[in-house]
């Protein structure tokens, strides 16, 4: 039977303690989540039983017929942060989003409701802004694809130096997601003909949306967890790793000394 060490079980009792909403060594992608059109949150687990959306569908929508739509969605990470991460410089994060409109979003052109002489401020392409805390940290903009159609939305960017570090709390990530789509779709009445195009906007939600972060495997050391700096948890003079490994050495020297001697006198 191997004995078990106390770091081992020590390391055990973390693992089994680990919340799976946090970052972790496996787990390094952030995945927006909803329950409908009221309550948006986002956080490291790639399932949310609570965050499905509109009747568990796996993706949120919000429909008028005539008129403007708003979207202004904001995934705050909930539970907050817990961890220091430092990202590697010149990492690479990836944003990955799948997103339906239907309608006008473009204020530039002369199709459809919105109008740049009449109403330039009722459409706004797509944007998907990413903070870190209460700073913005990157922002990308979509402009309009054809109307009435899915799109796979990626985007990437590069960890500039002195940008890498985010302190837990105080830097609690949010991805906030933000169109204007426009509706004239008319009945017609009792005798008339339908007219016109209703306002439809649509997101996946987990896989389909999500933000991978280049977290430095570094940052799950002990020491920069609490408070050092990035690489410096190494054995030193000042860490138990050191001085038992000198303890070692030394017990061993005096053992091979002592048994030179014997057969020396002998």
């Amino acid at each position: 039977m191997t004995p078990v060490q106390a770091g081992d079980v020590s390391a055990q009792q973390q693992s089994q303690d680990e919340d799976p909403r946090q970052p972790s060594a496996n787990n390094t992608t952030l995945y927006i989540w909803a329950d409908g059109m009221n309550q948006f949150w986002s956080h490291f687990n790639s399932s949310d039983d609570e965050g499905m959306g509109d009747d568990g569908a796996g993706e949120i929508r919000e429909q008028k017929d005539d008129g403007v739509i708003t979207i202004k969605q904001r995934f705050t990470m909930d539970p907050t942060l817990d961890k220091r991460l430092s990202m590697t410089v010149g990492g690479e994060f990836r944003g990955n989003f799948n997103i339906y409109y239907e309608g006008d979003a473009d204020s530039t052109d002369n199709a459809g409701p919105c109008q740049p002489g009449q109403t330039p401020n009722d459409c706004d392409w797509l944007n998907i802004t990413i903070y870190k805390g209460q700073s913005k940290i990157y922002q990308y903009t979509e402009s309009p694809w054809p109307s009435g159609n899915w799109k796979n939305i990626q985007f990437s960017w590069f960890v500039e130096e002195g940008n890498e570090t985010w302190d837990g709390l105080n830097d609690n990530p949010l991805i906030e997601v933000t169109m204007k789509v426009k509706g004239d779709y008319q009945d017609g009445g009792l005798f008339g003909f339908p007219s016109g195009e209703p306002a439809e906007f649509a997101i996946e939600l987990g896989d389909g949306g999500s933000l991978l972060m280049p977290i430095d495997p570094a940052s799950w050391d002990e020491n920069f967890q609490e408070g050092g700096e990035l690489g410096s948890s190494g054995d030193s003079e000042d860490t138990p790793g050191f001085t038992l490994v000198v303890a070692s050495a030394a017990i061993a020297m005096a053992a091979f000394i002592n048994t030179k001697k014997e057969e020396t006198e002998e």
